[in-house]
């Protein structure tokens, strides 16, 4: 492979040059404390760092971009900490998937703008993967991925704690009765007990699975525990392998390929992994010019047996036991026969060999191909007359007895309708009804929020019942769990039939068959869609406005219209 030489660096435009806005540009480096030799003619590394103080998640990347700093310099590289939003799961609202595309942008002109050679980019709460990558892949520059990793699994009182997904099942059961105020309040402080993400096979665990998957980490990166000594060798490791990319232009655009998008769908897949993995997914694949839809995610969902034996879809494990039992590099390895094994990596060799070898060391965790889960992966993409351009299941989260399913509707107009109503003793519902949420997709939101696992009516919790079919246009946390149809397409916002259902009428939901059906005559339907109004504007300006104007529909990955392509960027002029 060609290498560059330092003068067809980016940097040296900044750098190498004898002209006045070099020498300004090496003065500055001079006054922040370096010497010429620290940075001239070396690849100049962009630490793209989400870390934030309302990110705990993130608590660790002050830490880790300093690892990543030390395996830069040993490389001979010069690297540079450039902070970027953090895109806060647990704090952000209306949600953060509001702002994937704020970071995606972010790291794109950050990239762009600067004398970056190469980036280094730390994310991992659920957002930060697919938005740094898909500012990554759009600015063409060489890039690697450092995971932030889960955190220790939770503890109450005996009991083995999942984040996420416990706070929804003993939320249900305090609703019931079944739980003292007392007992909820006293798991706060044991559920989330480290710094690092969600230990469950969550959004961040799915995304930092199908990153690496992709080709963009290097082995067995994403399942190494956020508190645990090999992670912060990974990230020197990491710094180290960046500058050798540069040198040898290891693109984005020269790494993806339709195999490695099918690599990281195929992974997700066999994880039983988050439904956001869908629209992230379609949303970077298609920066990178593969044009992902959700008929080859359904593909290969159905291809692909479920190997992972993790909470939310089923038993007592959690990321750390996957980590124990092997981790990345042995669960593709497991599903190697599923892969694409000659995609290339930023380590420089294929996917294939960076797998070799790996051994399952629990079966119980990383279950054998002739004894998953499931036969299929744990989605599944549904379309009808009640989702025309398609709609999503987590089928390994659901009750089976639901999958098929008919029943009448309860309709909540928005999240206010259904706080103000769902627990009303007079709420016409059985456990056969279908609870409905309209005006949460991208618009209605707006950005999607996770509200799509909605709470059951509590008069039917303390019947014993735990699961029903509801069906939004929203998202639902990769924690949670139950007979959840999401993504509903084209959103109630912009008239799609999810805006026409009324209280009572049939909903037919057929897993097997892949339909989700509104069962109203077209003659009715008619009648209705002439009569619907569209919501009013809500935003007149700001970044909510800007991206209300140009964002996707869930189908085609929520990205905003500008930014998708493949188009050149020019380089910076430099005066």
């Amino acid at each position: 492979m060609a290498r560059k030489r330092p003068e067809e660096l980016r940097s040296h435009r900044w750098f190498g040059v004898e002209d006045l806005r070099a020498f300004g540009h090496r003065s500055r480096m001079l006054q922040a404390g370096y010497a010429e030799a620290d940075f001239r003619g070396k690849p100049v590394i962009g630490i793209i760092n989400t870390w934030s103080e309302m990110s705990p998640c993130h608590f660790h990347f002050r830490t880790r971009a300093e690892e990543v700093k030390r395996g830069v310099w040993q490389a001979g590289g010069f690297p540079v900490e450039l902070p970027a939003h953090p895109v806060t799961e647990q704090y952000q609202k209306p949600t953060s998937m509001l702002y994937r595309n704020m970071l995606a942008m972010e790291t794109e002109e950050l990239a762009r703008s600067h004398p970056c050679d190469g980036l280094v980019l730390l994310g991992g709460c659920d957002k930060t993967p697919p938005g740094l990558m898909m500012g990554a892949i759009s600015s063409g520059l060489p890039s690697i991925f450092v995971p932030a990793g889960p955190m220790l699994r939770g503890n109450w009182r005996g009991k083995t704690l999942g984040s996420g997904s416990d706070v929804w099942k003993y939320h249900a059961e305090l609703r019931a009765g079944n739980i003292t105020q007392g007992q909820w309040k006293d798991m706060e402080g044991g559920i989330a007990r480290s710094f690092g993400t969600c230990m469950t096979a969550g959004t961040a665990a799915t995304m930092m699975l199908a990153v690496e998957a992709l080709g963009f980490t290097l082995p067995g990166a994403s399942s190494i525990p956020a508190a645990d000594s090999a992670h912060p060798r990974m990230a020197t490791e990491s710094g180290r392998r960046i500058v050798e990319m540069v040198w040898e232009d290891a693109t984005p655009r020269s790494l993806i390929t339709e195999g490695s998008v099918d690599n990281a769908v195929t992974a997700a897949m066999a994880f039983g992994g988050s439904t956001n993995a869908i629209p992230h997914l379609i949303a970077m694949a298609r920066r990178a010019g593969v044009m992902l839809d959700l008929e080859r995610f359904d593909a290969l969902s159905r291809r692909v047996p479920l190997v992972a034996n993790l909470r939310p879809n089923a038993g007592e494990y959690l990321m750390e036991d996957f980590f124990y039992a092997g981790g990345a590099r042995a669960f593709l390895n497991r599903i190697r026969d599923y892969l694409d094994l000659t995609a290339r990596t930023v380590t420089g060799r294929t996917i294939g060999e960076n797998i070799e070898g790996a051994e399952v060391f629990e079966d119980s965790v990383i279950l054998p191909l002739d004894k998953p889960l499931q036969a299929e992966g744990g989605l599944a993409v549904l379309k009808g007359s009640l989702a025309p351009n398609g709609a999503v299941i987590k089928t390994s989260a659901s009750e089976p007895r639901l999958l098929q399913h008919t029943g009448p509707a309860v309709v909540f107009e928005d999240y206010a309708d259904l706080k103000k109503r769902l627990d009303d003793p007079d709420l016409p519902v059985t456990a056969d009804s279908v609870l409905v949420l309209r005006q949460a997709g991208p618009q209605g939101g707006p950005g999607m929020p996770e509200w799509g696992m909605l709470p059951l009516p509590q008069k039917l919790l303390k019947q014993g019942v735990r699961d029903m079919v509801r069906i939004s246009d929203a998202r639902m946390s990769g924690t949670s769990y139950g007979t959840c149809v999401l993504h509903v397409a084209p959103e109630s916002h912009v008239g799609g039939p999810l805006a026409l259902v009324r209280a009572g009428d049939m909903i037919r939901l057929d897993v097997a068959n892949r339909r989700l059906d509104l069962l109203v005559d077209e003659a009715e339907m008619a009648r209705r869609r002439a009569a619907w109004t569209p919501p009013a504007r809500r935003y007149a300006r700001g970044w909510t406005s800007l991206y209300l104007d140009t964002v996707t529909q869930a189908d085609e990955g929520c990205d905003m219209r500008f930014l998708e392509g493949t188009q050149p960027t020019p380089e910076p002029d430099i005066y």
